[in-house]
Order: C-alpha cells, then sequence, then structure tokens
C-alpha cells in the first residue's frame, strides 16, 4: 500500500461548499466574540471584588461567575439538543446570536456602572450567555456535518478546530488589549462581531432540514441519553473531558496569578489566555494538513498526560514566559484530545440523532469549563490558586490511569471507521437487549 503523502499545509478545498464557508466564519467570530467577552468579565470581576475582598475570596467569585453560567445550559441543553433535531438548525444559530448581541449590549451598559450594581449586573449577563449557549453548540455541531461530503468530515472537523484555536488565540490577545481602553470597549467590539455572525449565518446556504417526526420532545431526550450511555466510546470520550476540565483547567484563575502572583495587569492576561490557543493551534493546523489515521486511542490518553504535566509547570511558575510555555503546551495537548473526542463524537453518531447527541456532549463540557470554573474558585478558596492547579494537575494524571482500566475499547481504537463500525455494533437491539 502506497503511504499518503505528508502535506505542509491543509486543503482549502473544504471551502468551496459555500454553506460551510459561511458557517466557518461565523463560528469563528462568535468564538472569538466569546473569548473578548471572557476577559472582560474575568477582569471586571475580579477586579471590583478585590476593592473589598481577599484574593481567595476575589476568586471565589470568578468561581461564581462559572457557576452562573452553567445553571442554564444544565437545565436547558437536553430540550435544546432535541431542538435541533426538530427544528432548521440555521435559524436557531441566528435567533440565538441575535440574542446573544442583546445580552453583550447589557454588559456594554453595565461597564459604566458603579461596582455594587455592575457586579450583580454581570452576573445576570453571565445567566444570559448561559441561556443562549444551552442552544447554540447541538445546532452548530448538528449542522456542519450536513454542509459538506461524508468523505471530506475529517477536514471539516479539523478547520474546525484550526479556526476555533485561531480566534481563542486573537481573541484574549485583542480584548487584553482593548481592555486599556475601558471594558465597554471589548464589549462594543464583541458586539459589532457578534452581528457579523448573525448575517453569515443567516446567509449561508443549508440543506433543508430533516426533522425527527411523531416523537415527542421528551421522548426524544431520553433517546439522546440512552444512545450516549449504551456507546462506550462516546461516553469515555466525553467523560474524559469531563474529569480532567473540570479539575485540570486554569481558565477561571487565570486573572488571579495576572494580577497577584505574575505581576502582569490586564495585557498580560491577555497573553495567558491566548497562550493555550497558539499551542492548539500550531497542533490543529499540523492535524488540518494531516487527519490523525491511526493510533486514536493511544493519541488520546497520551495527551491528556501531557495536559496534566504542564498544569503542574504552570502552577509551579513564577516567571510569566515559562508560564505562558506551559499554557502553550497544555493547549497543544488538549487541541489533540479535543480533535480526537470531536472525530470519535461525529462518526459514532446518525445524522437524526446529532442535535441530542451533541446536547449531551455539550452539557459535559459545559460542567467542565463553567462548573470546572466553580471548582476551581472553591479550590483557590481553601487551597490557594497553586494548590487548585496542583490538584487539578494530579487529578489529570490519575484519570488517564483509570480510563484504561474503565474504557478499554476507547484506550485501543485504532481508525475512525472502526469506531463508527464500533458504536453501530455497541448501540444495536442485540446489543443493549
Amino acid at each position: 500500500m502506497v503511504r499518503a503523502q505528508m502535506r505542509s499545509v491543509p486543503s482549502f478545498s473544504i471551502f468551496r461548499h459555500q454553506g460551510y464557508r459561511h458557517y466557518w466564519i461565523a463560528r469563528q467570530l462568535i468564538s472569538a466574540e466569546r473569548q473578548m467577552v471572557a476577559i472582560a468579565i474575568g477582569w471586571q470581576i475580579y477586579d471590583l471584588s478585590r476593592l473589598t475582598r481577599s484574593i481567595e475570596e476575589s476568586a471565589f467569585m470568578l468561581g461564581l461567575v462559572g457557576l452562573t453560567q452553567f445553571v442554564p445550559i444544565l437545565v436547558l441543553s437536553l430540550p435544546g439538543g432535541q431542538a435541533a433535531d426538530r427544528f432548521d438548525r440555521k435559524k436557531i444559530l441566528v435567533y440565538s446570536n441575535i440574542v446573544r448581541f442583546f445580552v453583550i449590549s447589557s454588559l456594554f451598559a453595565a461597564s459604566f456602572m458603579p461596582a455594587h450594581i455592575a457586579i450583580p449586573a454581570i452576573f445576570f449577563a453571565a445567566f444570559g450567555n448561559g441561556a443562549v449557549s444551552a442552544f447554540t453548540p447541538s445546532a452548530s455541531n448538528s449542522l456542519y456535518p450536513r454542509l459538506v461530503p461524508r468523505d471530506e468530515l475529517p477536514l471539516a472537523i479539523a478547520w474546525n478546530s484550526l479556526g476555533m484555536q485561531g480566534a481563542a488565540m486573537l481573541g484574549p490577545a485583542i480584548g487584553g488589549f482593548l481592555f486599556i481602553g475601558g471594558a465597554y470597549v471589548v464589549y462594543g467590539a464583541a458586539a459589532f462581531l457578534t452581528a457579523v455572525a448573525v448575517v453569515m449565518f443567516a446567509t449561508a446556504e443549508t440543506p433543508p432540514h430533516e426533522p425527527v417526526h411523531n416523537v415527542r420532545g421528551w421522548s426524544m431526550i431520553v433517546d439522546g441519553l440512552k444512545y450516549v450511555f449504551n456507546n462506550k466510546l462516546v461516553l469515555g470520550s466525553i467523560t474524559l473531558d469531563l474529569i480532567v476540565v473540570f479539575f485540570g483547567s486554569v481558565t477561571a484563575l487565570l486573572p488571579v496569578f495576572a494580577r497577584d502572583i505574575l505581576m502582569v495587569g490586564s495585557e498580560g492576561l491577555g497573553l495567558l489566555r491566548a497562550a493555550p490557543a497558539v499551542g492548539a493551534a500550531i497542533v490543529a493546523f499540523l492535524l488540518a494538513a494531516n487527519p490523525l489515521e491511526r493510533k486514536v486511542g493511544p493519541w488520546l490518553l497520551g495527551s491528556i498526560v501531557i495536559y496534566g504535566l504542564s498544569m503542574l509547570g504552570f502552577g509551579f511558575s513564577k516567571i510569566f514566559w515559562l508560564s505562558l510555555l506551559m499554557l502553550a503546551i497544555g493547549g497543544a495537548a488538549d487541541m489533540v484530545s479535543m480533535f480526537i473526542r470531536q472525530s470519535i463524537v461525529q462518526h459514532a453518531t446518525p445524522d437524526h440523532m446529532r442535535g441530542r447527541v451533541s446536547s449531551v456532549s455539550f452539557i459535559f463540557i459545559a460542567a467542565s469549563n463553567q462548573l470546572g470554573e466553580f471548582e476551581s474558585g472553591v479550590a483557590a478558596r481553601f487551597l490557594g490558586p497553586i494548590g487548585a492547579v496542583f490538584l487539578g494537575g494530579v487529578v489529570s494524571l490519575v484519570t488517564v490511569a483509570s480510563w484504561l482500566k474503565l474504557f478499554p475499547t476507547l484506550s485501543r481504537a485504532d481508525r475512525f471507521e472502526e469506531v463508527e463500525g464500533e458504536a453501530k455494533r455497541e448501540t444495536s437491539p442485540s446489543a443493549t437487549s
């Protein structure tokens, strides 16, 4: 067999599909906007809290922001998933991002308010952001596989990852820089990006939606949950992300490190937030040019080991450039993990189930991100910020060792095509009876 030639750059052929091209641009604009808003919210909350609170108490306030965003995601994501299977996914993206525009506008107004009013207003907006985020991921992740041919799906996944990491790299850096002019400048720019994204979604050429008929909403939700829990490959992938990011993420604590440990200010915070995306973007570029095809299970678990070690290095670093390097390495490892996990979920899920499976997956992702931010705040309150980061690194390493035993099929997974076949066997009536 002739080995496929390694490419130095990813193929741009995927963008010949107008629907995917518009979708991709809109998705990256929203990703950049979310990063910019996260920078502004995190710095505002921590800075305003430090006026009257200690470092540990202010770090706990950052954790509460994550909890506030997670509550509506927990309540609304499953209905959002079945909505993505029942209704037009493009319309869901258009309408939900219009709501997002008004949420950001409320943050713009709150930036002119005194602290005792601004803090509750920011929490209210964070809740609104969580509500919007309960609907957009399922619609987004269910739509784009239908915008490209099946054999081009790995390239689409790679370009999605590359674009998202590019936005995650530029968004925080831009947000930190714009914050010099005030929080309202960041929110104004984010609102503009959201408005452009709405136009791109609205003008994307998408195939007619094929809704699921004669099924009640609650039954659809239950079917989605059953599918995930009966599919060990999907379940192992998304729960791995849940545990590792829940304990191992340092995102919520970056304002603490920027202000009171590394002493680098809001501009340094922007660079700290961007550092993981720099490492991730490099790996995403390589994956877009040469997607992983073999030993995907070992690559997945190996990347988590590297991630855990890099977080331990970040926790003990007192040097700014070393902290940036550790975050970049962690971002690179997380990119490998994310690419494999997304590919497993997409290959293992039939189209009529994509919305519901995406919603279940996103609840796990949101729990690991937003609820993980709350965990970081609580851990920092009692262990200190450095102790909280150390805990996360250790848990990441322990999780990998546990998953080797709990999900042997995942750890031995070789090709994505085999993942698709394995998923059909695991969820067949004979396998689940």
